[in-house]
């Protein structure tokens, strides 16, 4: 997740460049229930209205969850399918809260109503996610089901007015991005505290629909967008949050941006971004799917690290003998094509591993939805050959 409220605040009110926070483990996103009530066009987790065998209990759940608290994951997302429809989420959410996890409910809003929002504000959740994929005609066409938009739009309300903190996520693709200035406005007329722009990533239904991606120059467009709005909202401090998700080549876009128009900030801004550094799937974002299986991030779903059935999760996550996870957390990944040749390799980390591996059958090839052109990221072979010495150098 790339937090763009976090760099214009930088730009805002600069701090020191302190060391590098390290996470005490990763965030895990755990799809609980592969059962939902939509059938989106770009779901990853290929969900239906209909039981799946084999899903974790709630006893095994628990017990993951002492796992994970124990090796030191902060975080957990949970999510589906849609997870209201999983009869035990309050016993599992209200159980997470207490052993002091951050938790956040990731749904499409479509079931919170008047009739189970005192048990989702009881549950104190840090964060709703709810996904809005474009004014009404377009969600509706996008989620498969007439009536979603609005189901979803209510589900936000109930959760703002009852002081829950919500945030309002949308998938951009060639078919909505247009919409995105709407989006933008909705989260101004709903008072909503976060917007969440996924870049498409290509797995599970949103693999079948990749053609829909957007061309790279309304990427580009959309970005430009949100970080003025974002910028705006940093001036202003009215505490909303802006962040992107699966194309960590917004950083560098970033750094562009500021050098157009705060060029005096540039150094600060990229030293701040070469702290963060870029992908972090497989080491500081994780994911267990219904079933128990572990994945280095949601889009992973056809590649299984292990299952928390057969070994605890804090064991498969460490275990880098499985040739993924080793490429994964290698510091530098060993990254080929342009992303090898890129002189900001050390910002964006060689961006998401799932699309080269779904293009081209290669997880180390380039990312092919990287929108900087080649000017603009300058390579060359001297980048190249400094990004292999830096690989052989910590290899031997």
């Amino acid at each position: 997740m790339f937090r763009i409220s976090h760099f214009m605040q930088e730009l805002v009110n600069p701090a020191p460049l302190g060391p590098a926070r390290q996470p005490s483990g990763p965030v895990v996103i755990w799809n609980l229930i592969r059962r939902c009530n939509l059938t989106c066009k770009h779901c990853y987790s290929i969900s239906a209205d209909t039981d799946f065998k084999g899903e974790l209990s709630t006893d095994e759940v628990f017990g993951v969850m002492d796992d994970l608290k124990a090796c030191g994951v902060p975080v957990l997302i949970l999510s589906g399918g849609e997870p209201l429809m999983r009869p035990d989420i309050f016993d599992i959410s209200r159980r997470a809260k207490s052993m002091g996890f951050y938790v956040g409910l990731s749904t499409n809003g479509t079931l919170i109503d008047d009739t189970n929002i005192d048990a989702i504000a009881d549950m104190d959740y840090d964060y709703v996610g709810i996904s809005i994929d474009g004014t009404r005609e377009t969600h509706d066409r996008f989620r498969r089901k007439q009536g979603a938009y609005d189901a979803s739009i209510n589900g936000i309300r109930l959760c703002r007015d009852r002081g829950i903190k919500v945030g309002l996520r949308f998938t951009m693709t060639q078919d909505n991005a247009i919409e995105l200035p709407d989006m933008l406005k909705l989260m101004d007329d709903e008072a909503i505290d976060k917007f969440y722009l996924s870049h498409l990533n290509y797995a599970g239904r949103g693999n079948r629909n990749r053609k829909d991606d957007v061309q790279l120059n309304i990427t580009r467009h959309a970005m430009d967008l949100l970080f003025e709005t974002a910028f705006s909202s940093a001036e202003r401090g009215d505490g909303r949050e802006f962040v992107t998700g699966n194309n960590d080549a917004d950083g560098v876009y970033l750094l562009q941006w500021v050098r157009e128009h705060y060029p005096d900030k540039a150094a600060h801004i990229a030293a701040k971004l070469e702290q963060w550094g870029g992908n972090s799937s497989g080491v500081n974002i994780a994911n267990i799917d219904n079933l128990g299986s572990v994945h280095p991030d949601t889009f992973w779903w056809h590649y299984s690290l292990g299952n928390v059935r057969e070994r605890p999760f804090s064991e498969i996550w460490e275990d880098t003998s499985d040739p993924i996870m080793a490429g994964l957390k290698a510091r530098p990944r060993r990254i080929k094509g342009r992303c090898g040749k890129c002189r900001y390799f050390s910002i964006c980390g060689g961006n998401t591993r799932i699309r080269a591996f779904q293009t081209s059958g290669d997880p180390w090839a380039e990312d092919p939805a990287c929108y900087l052109t080649d000017d603009e990221i300058i390579i060359n072979n001297d980048a190249f050959i400094n990004n292999i010495y830096q690989i052989t150098t910590k290899a031997g």
